[in-house]
């Protein structure tokens, strides 16, 4: 569009100097001036709108991104309670609502072990022991747990979540979770050229791939696919 407006204003450039008599010459001014100012709108958006495009999306993502942190913990505290994690979006509401996680202490004690022929010897061991309990739902105070699963800005959209396994090393199988939602539908009314190499984007600075997420079904990881400057945007939030 901007190399055709620049097409058009050579054209009538040229056709003032050859042809046009003198008296006419204030008519192909104005569409001049009209071609300049079209052409001078078409350069301006064509810088802004990528940067305006940048703007929008980090606002949409970090939405999207708070409610995957609860997500995420929440499956970090089920995970300490249980030794696996849940892809059940109900009873992990409940979980926070109503479970408690032992408080406990690490201690060394030293005993005295008879190792035979009445020749003794001072062993150390670790004892762990429970000192109290406290409820999950300390960790979720001014968070919306209840809506954790609601993607913002798609009205009746829950994120994906999913559980799984990964041998971590032979015999070494642990547990874990994924929870994902596709950043297309979060796009939805932008520009499709820059949607689209959104969805292909792998910079470290930037969510790569096509869904935001957290976890991952390959890995084991609760972190984020998004940089670091989504958590700092949370922080200072809060």
């Amino acid at each position: 569009m901007i190399l055709a407006a620049i097409l058009v204003a050579v054209l009538i450039a040229i056709v003032i100097v050859r042809y046009l008599p003198l008296k006419f010459r204030w008519i192909a001014s104005i569409l001049l001036l009209v071609s300049a100012i079209f052409l001078g709108f078409k350069i301006y958006n064509g810088i802004m709108e990528p940067i305006n495009f940048n703007k929008d999306k980090v606002k949409r993502y970090s939405k999207v991104v708070e409610n995957l942190k609860i997500i995420r913990d929440a499956e970090v505290k089920y995970y300490e309670a249980n030794g696996k994690y849940t892809q059940d979006k109900t009873l992990l509401i409940k979980f926070i609502d109503s479970a408690e996680l032992a408080l406990t202490v690490t201690k060394t004690i030293v005993e005295t072990v008879n190792q035979g022929g009445n020749i003794t010897a001072e062993v150390e061991r670790r004892v762990i022991d429970t000192i109290g309990y406290e409820p999950v739902l300390k960790y979720f105070k001014n968070r919306n747990y209840k809506g954790m699963f609601v993607v913002p800005g798609l009205k009746g959209t829950e994120y994906e979540l999913e559980v799984g396994t990964v041998e971590k090393v032979q015999g070494l199988v642990v547990p874990t979770f994924m929870a994902k939602t596709p950043k297309q539908a979060l796009l939805a009314g932008m520009n499709k050229s820059l949607v689209k190499l959104e969805l292909e984007i792998m910079d470290s600075d930037q969510i790569k791939g096509e869904y935001v997420s957290v976890g991952s079904l390959n890995e084991v990881t609760t972190a984020g696919n998004w940089p670091p400057s989504y958590d700092k945007k949370g922080e200072n939030k809060e």
